[in-house]
């Protein structure tokens, strides 16, 4: 059944006579997953609340591919209070319903009625009483107006009716409960109570206030029947207890370090809490006879300080003051806590700080890093560092006059006489003000102030041929910080087949946060003050081991994209708890693994403390450094605290993941005492064999906590899996499985090095088309053989961020040997990989970005060196340490570890590695300038392409070309139906159409075009208006029914008299593949570009494709045939033959000088006579300077 409340719609003319209602937008917030589709007008409000008027007085609605629906089938609802739904349920022959989306009407009137309020009280509160009830209603205005102008509503505003109250009334309240009985046992009594509830003084309740019950009736126990051989029975008589007995002991770790904190109690009452260890580790119980035979459980209850709250950057003037917090957790809670500036400590005793530093009468030499020290026995860890910046009283704290910022011209835009491609529109420096805070003593400013364009004029740029207009930056000032909004994307999938983790659990702490999709897809957004983002990945199924990552985030609001990688869990066999067990650690065919788990007899232990003694189910999961494809499931960031607080990086020889179940309730088993053995034979490098330690993961933190050393020593190994038992030499370490399940094999490695690279628009490496946001990856290999290890171990993965300077990566090098170390270096933009400089067939070091002989020491080899048909989105090369006596070394691209800001701060013509966006000839061309990888970039102007800092809406174009080659493709968009910005350019966009690989002479274009819709202002809507013109001889063919029809009946309509060109104003309503226009709305400009592109190749709605589909989801089709040459020019028969040439001349002239007598003497002109005989004349000069220079050329 259809509800007949959905309406028809119709379609006014372009002259609208006042007071002629308006359609909204379409909306569509919910999707047919799950229960079915609801557009509810409620939630539509929240949404988009300044959107939609008040009072609607029609709906339509429609499915996405423009389908209404009464001509879908389905059983749907709708009201005019509530909105639409359809219920998946309720649908016929098992049908889903589809992807609806609704619009409204609003009323035409001016001014309207609010609802009526609620009745109010009544006037008199006696009871049997009669007053009067008042309820009331506004007028409001539906446009803002000044208060004398808007027109009144007719009715009254408010209505009265007779009330009445109740009758006098006096009852009582229920009784309350019995209270305690007055004895245990040999009869008492209980007594409860109630009270008079009355409406008046004159009425009183009937009955006692008060009951009595006897209670208590049984008889007393016997006094305790526990027979104790020393001491006397405790009060609950449970055990035996002696008074003057006392029980010391101590808790350490299995590597010898007192434990403090940890709670102890009695095996036979292990949730009693007995006592707690002092900072030494030691306890002592007090009335435990010396003849029971009780045994003590405990539970550790020290954890390193980990830092919870980051000081922040601030600007404050001079002579102000500032409030640094710092904040950590851990267990016992940390309570010392030390400030440095610039890496010297303050004086306690004359600062006066404890967690939180302030500082007063604030001077210029007091600007600089500042960061806290905290520590606990268990250890010390430092924040990360924040800037202060102190500006002088008379200074500005933002320098009025903008910066250099060279904004790109289209191709065809040649400034005449500079011949520059470029133009100077000027931007503000990115830097924090004071402003006008409102208190400036909190750890977090309130309104953040930065230093923002305040004045912008308009200025025309002349082409050549045309004029372009541009947006200029003319004066800065403090203005508020725009806030962008912080995402995290990506798609969790496993390591060996790529199968997506669905409807995985995501966490952050120990908050679940949300959920991935079907496709394994999640979005995170962050808050402002987060400073290190560990997010731990959880498959209810059990499928995949549990995986902790630290990611890499853009405060400046660019949404980084992170492909992760999980293990899938190794299948769980079943074990003998009695038994000494033997679990292998890798299992690489055709190679030994590299360590074991041994496991002694009656090691396993419920929560409870109980010795477990059925069926193990035991699940170890080993990430094996051999095999490189799992260094992205590498779980945290191989990083580890040391004992100054410092963060420093660990080299891997093998991660694995522990999983001991009970066979029959499925419960999670400890183990203790558990042994783990490491073959030497692996560790190649012998200087790694004394740090060797064993280190397990803290998944709150992603920081790798050290759990025990390993000793040396030769021993038999053995276990499942294993032919015969060999005698090896291992290293072996002891630990217990608690609560942490993942353990690592690790050693702290001081070789250490960044590498600097650069990400960029184009293979053209223009310094100032450098890409930021980008993802760069690198895997630190195994040593070569012959020198170390297996080639295609790794020992470390690690991601850093494109900043507006490049990237620098953490590595290990060495200076003894170039091969020692190699790297393998990625880069990923928005989940698309980049391309790498190229290494054949001939290695350019102009384009790899190293200069020689470094280059050739350094073995760059992107990874279709050897195999073209390898892709071409990495690269190899060895890890140098850089000669600091050797000149050719000391500028990039690979830095020693102690010359970071040297890295980061170098210019760009210095040596790095590069990577290039794959996409070429493409332009994009803002009249207002705008970089999407920093949203802070953004100005409130009616020309900016994007009008809400907060909300990306793109919108694309298909268009097809048959012709044999491809095709630049160019939008125009200037302003449309606006009065602000009507006639005036928003911006250009070129792209260069895209192959279709199946079908012969066939590209298609996605080209991107303002959106329609509100401007900054939120006031009016702006249809912009839409030139498509593919450059060339190219003819229009086709355009797509529905979006034409869209467009008639969506008026104004633009002319398209042009063959050559298509012309429209911009939908404002969210339109489908079926009409050939793709729009995405997003957080964030790239997301969205990249989402609607991917769909406008695919040519649907919801897919996503790299391959150009030019058969499916097209607006326009244009024909492009190329120029055919019909016969050789002048210049070209000279070359190939020239005598002929000449001979062919000189008789074409004397044919020309005789057809010109003929013609003077028959033809009749319509000029006079002496305008045709300058005309001949003309010709004639014109065949004599012919002749002169053919003879000319004779003579040569």
């Amino acid at each position: 059944h259809l509800n007949t409340n959905l309406t028809l719609v119709i379609y006014h003319s372009l002259c609208v006579p006042s007071g002629v209602t308006e359609w909204t937008s379409w909306f569509n917030i919910d999707h047919p997953g799950g229960n079915g589709d609801y557009e509810r007008l409620e939630a539509i409000r929240f949404y988009y609340r300044e959107r939609i008027c008040a009072r609607p007085t029609a709906m339509e609605a429609r499915t996405t591919d423009w389908v209404a629906a009464a001509d879908t089938g389905e059983v749907v609802h709708s009201s005019l209070e509530k909105g639409f739904w359809c219920i998946n349920k309720e649908q016929p022959h098992g049908r889903v319903c589809s992807n609806y989306h609704v619009r409204f009407q609003c009323p035409p009137v001016q001014s309207y009625w609010t609802d009526w309020s609620e009745w109010g009280p009544c006037s008199t509160t006696v009871c049997n009483d009669v007053g009067i009830q008042v309820r009331q209603r506004k007028c409001v205005s539906a446009q803002p107006m000044p208060l004398l102008f808007v027109p009144a509503c007719i009715g009254h505003h408010a209505e009265r009716k007779e009330c009445s109250t109740p009758p006098c009334t006096a009852k009582w309240s229920p009784w309350g409960p019995w209270g305690s009985c007055s004895v245990t046992c040999g009869g008492g009594r209980r007594t409860r109570r109630r009270t008079c509830v009355r409406t008046s003084e004159k009425v009183q309740c009937s009955g006692r206030p008060a009951e009595v019950q006897k209670c208590g009736k049984g008889p007393c126990p016997a006094k305790c029947q526990l027979k104790c051989a020393e001491g006397h029975p405790s009060e609950d008589c449970s055990i035996c207890t002696c008074a003057d007995h006392v029980v010391f002991g101590d808790i350490q770790t299995v590597t010898g370090v007192p434990v403090a904190g940890a709670t102890v109690a009695l095996t036979s009452h292990p949730k009693v809490i007995s006592t707690l260890t002092d900072k030494k580790g030691q306890f002592t119980l007090s009335g435990i006879c010396s003849s029971s035979q009780r045994k003590c459980a405990f539970m550790p209850s020290t954890e390193k300080p980990y830092i919870v709250k980051h000081p922040e950057d601030k600007v404050r003037y001079e002579g102000g003051r500032v409030l640094l917090c710092c904040s950590a957790t851990g267990l016992p809670a940390p309570d010392k806590y030390h400030w440095y500036h610039n890496g010297t400590l303050l004086d306690k005793n004359v600062y006066k700080y404890g967690e939180d530093l302030l500082l007063r009468d604030l001077k210029l030499e007091q600007s600089g890093d500042y960061y806290c020290k905290t520590s606990n026995p268990a250890g010390s860890v430092k924040s990360s560092p924040a800037h202060l910046t102190v500006i002088a009283k008379e200074s500005p704290a933002c320098n009025s006059t903008p910066e250099t910022h060279l904004v790109r011209l289209p191709m065809d835009c040649v400034q005449p006489g500079t011949h520059s491609k470029y133009y100077n529109a000027g931007r503000c420096p990115h830097n924090k003000c004071p402003g006008s805070l409102d208190f400036d003593m909190r750890c977090r400013d309130g309104d953040g102030f930065c230093c923002g364009v305040q004045e912008m004029e308009s200025r025309i740029i002349d082409c050549g041929t045309y004029k372009l207009p541009i947006r200029a930056v003319i004066h800065c000032s403090c203005q508020k910080c725009v806030q962008p909004t912080v995402l995290v994307r990506g798609r969790v999938a496993a390591a060996d087949n790529n199968e997506p983790l669905r409807f995985g659990h995501i966490y952050i702490g120990k908050d679940r946060v949300g959920i991935t999709g079907y496709q394994g897809g999640f979005t995170l957004q962050i808050t402002p003050d987060t400073q290190r983002l560990v997010v731990n990945f959880v498959d209810p199924t059990q499928t995949f081991i549990d995986t902790p990552k630290v990611f890499i985030f853009d405060k400046k609001g660019g949404s980084i994209y992170h492909n992760v990688k999980v293990m899938r869990k190794q299948i769980p066999i079943d074990i003998n708890p009695r038994e000494t067990n033997f679990i292998d650690l890798g299992e690489i065919k055709g190679e030994d693994p590299i360590g074991q788990i041994v496991i002694p007899p009656n090691s396993f232990y419920k929560d409870n403390g109980e010795t477990y003694e059925g069926t193990v189910k035991a699940s170890v999961t080993f990430i094996d450094p051999r095999n490189i494809t799992t260094a992205a499931a590498a779980p945290g960031d191989l990083n580890f605290v040391d004992e100054e607080g410092d963060m420093l990086p660990l080299r891997t020889y093998g991660m694995f993941s522990v999983d001991f179940r009970d066979e029959t309730s499925k419960e999670v088993l400890g183990a203790g005492a558990v042994q783990v053995l490491l073959d030497t034979q692996h560790v190649k490098m012998q200087e790694h064999i004394p740090t060797m330690k064993l280190w397990s993961l803290n998944p709150d933190t992603g920081v790798w906590e050290e759990e025990s050393n390993f000793s040396y020593s030769t021993t038999t190994a053995g276990g499942r899996g294993r032919n015969k038992r060999e005698e090896r030499t291992f290293l072996i370490g002891n630990m217990e499985i608690r609560e942490r399940r993942l353990f690592n094999l690790d050693v702290p490695e001081n070789r250490r090095c960044y590498v600097k690279v650069r990400a960029y628009m184009s293979d053209k490496f223009l310094p100032n088309e450098q890409l930021e946001g980008v993802v760069i990856s690198l895997i630190n290999l195994e040593p070569k053989p012959g020198y170390s290890s297996n080639p295609r171990a790794w020992g470390r993965f690690d991601s850093v961020l494109t900043g507006p300077n490049g990237a620098c990566l953490p590595a290990f090098c060495d200076a003894m040997r170039p091969d020692a170390y190699t790297a393998y270096v990625t880069a990923i933009l928005g989940g698309e990989e980049l391309e790498a400089a190229p290494s054949s067939p001939k290695m350019n070091p102009n384009i790899i970005g190293v200069s020689q002989p470094y280059l050739d020491k350094l073995d760059y080899q992107r990874s279709d060196h050897e195999d073209p048909a390898l892709k071409k989105t990495a690269f190899r090369i060895n890890l140098a340490k850089p000669n600091q006596n050797n000149l050719d070394e000391t500028n990039g691209p690979i830095y020693p570890y102690q010359n970071l800001l040297a890295c980061e701060n170098a210019p760009v013509d210095s040596n790095h590695f590069r990577f290039f966006r794959v996409e070429k000839d493409k332009y994009e061309y803002n009249v207002v300038p705008f970089e999407e990888n920093d949203l802070t970039t953004w100005t409130r102007d009616y020309l900016s392409w994007w009008p809400n800092p907060q909300e990306f809406r793109a919108c694309y174009i298909k268009v097809k070309i048959y012709g044999q080659k491809e095709v630049m493709v160019r939008s125009r968009n200037l302003g449309g139906t606006h009065p602000q910005t009507r006639g005036k350019l928003y911006g250009i966009r070129d792209i260069r159409s895209t192959r279709d690989m199946r079908e012969a002479n066939t590209s298609a274009a996605c080209v991107e075009f303002k959106c329609g819709g509100m401007l900054f202002d939120q006031a009016e809507v702006d249809r912009s208006l839409i030139s498509i013109i593919p450059q060339g001889s190219c003819r229009r063919i086709g355009t797509n029914g529905l979006l034409q029809e869209y467009l008639i009946k969506h008026p104004p309509v633009a002319q398209n008299n042009e063959s050559h060109a298509f012309t429209m104003l911009a939908p404002v309503d969210p339109l489908g593949h079926n009409y050939g226009i793709y729009t995405v709305t997003d957080q964030n400009p790239r997301v969205a570009k990249e989402i609607a592109i991917g769909r406008c190749f695919d040519g649907t709605s919801d897919g996503f494709s790299r391959e150009m589909k030019s058969d499916y989801g097209v607006a326009l089709t244009f024909m492009c045939p190329e120029k055919k040459i019909n016969r050789e020019s002048l210049f070209q028969r000279l070359q190939t033959n020239p005598g002929q040439t000449l001979s062919q001349m000189a008789r074409d002239m004397r044919e020309m000088e005789g057809l010109q007598v003929q013609r003077s003497s028959t033809q009749v002109v319509a000029f006079p006579s002496e305008q045709s005989g300058r005309t001949q004349s003309r010709r004639a000069s014109s065949v004599s300077r012919r002749r002169t220079s053919v003879r000319a050329q004779q003579r040569q």
